[in-house]
């Protein structure tokens, strides 16, 4: 049975879309990259315009993100200020981002673009980690220890006004992590994806932050940028729908569970290569959607529909009337999910503990 997106204008299978947001999801546990560059575009796939698809994965990984972040926030695993300077940058990106996003909308291109951005970003992404994971599947075979170089320095390192966060016991200027910001913050506007997998290897080689402290941090920061990118989506073009969040929102934090749990038992080489092709894959497919499957898009798209449930309408004429509340709303919504979804979490891991402890005391 098929549901109607007030917003968007077009049908969806909501079971399609909570199984490949749960799927999606369960990827970005186990590798510890946001979804958002898989998301998009299989939403593209199932008939949601490019436009509207991007605003609303935006809102899906901020919920996915807030998540995230709480649990890293209970374990102390957070460097807050540095987050902050990542911030800073990512609100420029953002916002020269959002300007790019207009102009490309205003001559009729924005599809085209971001199909574009997909296309060479999976590409490249899905090269380079297929290379990287083959290469260590190798190493792992002829069980090869190959020695890395623990300082490498770049013309980054030699930016003025240096600034030292305790929490990461670092010495930096405060322009390199704002100007990896801005790269994320312009990236997340366009493409509707968190900036993940650009964020956390800059974290890594660049800033050079501890590893424990990265993944937590990275949402940290995701939080904020896709708060903005939801916002400015939602109020100037009003193309967040509820209905359509409400269903990825869902299948993300559940997969996302999932995978985090899967992460830690499984060997994910392999599972790397896997995911490597399935980037390169739909890569090729939003090629050839591009340019040879246009017309039939387009003529999709046409489809006119005029009865609307309540709920629907409910959205449809909140969206349109107070476009600033309903970003607002659509904000809140996901945070209060994401927060909700992470402490559901570790109630059921410490109620697991105590059981486990309990069942050991009374097997003795």
């Amino acid at each position: 049975m098929d549901v109607f997106l007030p917003i968007a204008q077009v049908f969806v299978n909501p079971i399609e879309i909570l199984l490949l947001s749960a799927l999606v999801g369960v990827l970005s546990g186990l590798f510890g990259v946001g979804g958002g560059f898989l998301m998009t575009p299989f939403l593209i796939f199932l008939g949601v315009p490019p436009a509207y698809a991007v605003a609303n994965e935006a809102n899906n990984i901020l919920a996915t993100s807030v998540s995230g972040s709480t649990t890293h926030w209970l374990k102390n695993t957070l460097d807050y200020k540095m987050g902050f300077m990542i911030v800073i940058g990512g609100s420029i990106g953002t916002a020269l981002g959002i300007y790019t996003f207009t102009y490309f909308k205003g001559i009729g291109k924005i599809d085209t673009v971001i199909s574009l951005a997909y296309m060479y970003i999976l590409a490249i992404i899905g090269t380079l980690m297929l290379v990287e994971s083959l290469g260590e599947i190798d190493k792992a075979k002829k069980n090869v220890v190959e020695k890395k170089k623990l300082h490498v320095h770049y013309w980054i390192h030699g930016l003025p006004l240096r600034m030292r966060f305790p929490k990461s016991k670092l010495y930096e200027s405060i322009f390199t992590p704002i100007i990896i910001g801005l790269a994320v913050g312009f990236i997340a506007a366009i493409m509707g994806i968190g900036g993940a997998f650009i964020l956390v290897p800059a974290m890594i080689y660049i800033i050079k932050m501890p590893t424990r402290l990265v993944p937590g941090t990275s949402l940290f920061v995701t939080i904020f940028v896709s708060v903005i990118v939801t916002f400015l989506h939602s109020f100037n073009y009003g193309s967040i729908d509820l209905m359509l969040v409400v269903m990825l929102v869902v299948g993300s934090i559940i997969g996302v569970q999932l995978g985090q749990k899967l992460g830690e038992s499984i060997d994910s080489s392999g599972l790397k290569a896997l995911l490597a092709v399935l980037l390169l894959v739909v890569g090729i497919a939003i090629a050839y959607d591009t340019f040879f499957a246009e017309e039939i898009q387009k003529e999709i798209s046409k489809v006119a529909i005029s009865d609307l449930n309540f709920f629907s309408k409910f959205i449809l004429e909140f969206s349109k009337d107070m476009p600033f509340f309903y970003g607002m709303f659509s904000i809140l919504f996901a945070v209060s999910l994401g927060i909700a979804a992470a402490f559901i979490r570790r109630f059921l891991s410490n109620f697991r503990k105590k059981y486990f402890i309990k069942s050991t005391k009374q097997a003795k």
